[in-house]
């Protein structure tokens, strides 16, 4: 990843972008590999589209979120336990949680479990359709989940929670990119834009309803500030 911070926004502020994935985890089942080193930068884009290519960008993209909430948290003075497991499925109601099956083309995060898990089918269709830049959106979008979970947040309505979780995607990706630790190519702004915009609402979804994850402008925007202005305009 090479592209800078300014060329992502600009992007991103001329599509309608929506977005909100659900994962699962499988108790029986070890989680994605992880191939990327600890500390060293990690390329969402080596123009590669393989099943073990996707399974490393899962892995890393885990590694990379960790690393960073690790730090978020050590800043606060507080200390950081990672999500548990990130874990794949394939089949309506092969993972469930606190009792309710996961369905198919989904990816979501279980607090009941604490693990994030998601239809390995879907992802790996959406990140051979959309690039690997989409998979550190997932990961970031379902872990902000997580973190939200560990610090109590619970928003009255859904829409809240996900645009939240939106921007704290947003801020993991840029902050990470700022440092180095992700290295932004120039077509990874539109893989992030498309992903965004393959997630969303649809339209006429009313913003209160059980579900809802906002429209397109409301979820580029909120991606959009974290990524530019860090966590600092999400609201934590």
């Amino acid at each position: 990843m090479r592209a800078r911070p300014a060329v992502l926004l600009a992007l991103m502020s001329t599509l309608l972008l929506t977005g909100c994935l659900p994962p699962a985890e499988d108790p029986g089942r070890a989680p994605a590999t992880d191939r990327s080193g600890a500390g060293e930068p990690v390329d969402p884009d080596d123009g590669t589209d393989t099943p073990e290519e996707f399974a490393n960008d899962i892995g890393a993209s885990r590694s990379v979120a960790e690393r960073y909430w690790t730090a978020v948290f050590r800043q606060s003075g507080t200390g950081f336990e990672p999500i548990r497991q990130v874990v794949p499925y394939e089949r309506d109601g092969e993972l469930d949680c606190a009792g309710e099956p996961l369905p198919r083309n989904n990816a979501v995060y279980c607090p009941a479990g604490d693990f994030i898990a998601y239809d390995v089918n879907w992802a790996f269709a959406a990140f051979r359709q959309i690039g690997d830049a989409f998979v550190y959106y997932l990961l970031g979008h379902e872990y902000a989940h997580g973190i939200q979970a560990r610090l109590g947040i619970r928003k009255q309505f859904t829409i809240e929670q996900e645009l939240q979780a939106d921007c704290m995607a947003g801020a993991f990706i840029g902050d990470k990119a700022r440092d180095g630790d992700l290295t932004m190519q120039d077509n990874d702004t539109r893989e992030l834009a498309d992903g965004l915009a393959a997630v969303g609402d649809q339209p006429g979804q009313p913003w209160f309803a059980e579900g809802a994850h906002g429209t397109a402008e409301q979820r580029m925007d909120a991606f959009a500030k974290g990524y530019q202005s860090s966590l600092d305009e999400c609201g934590l």
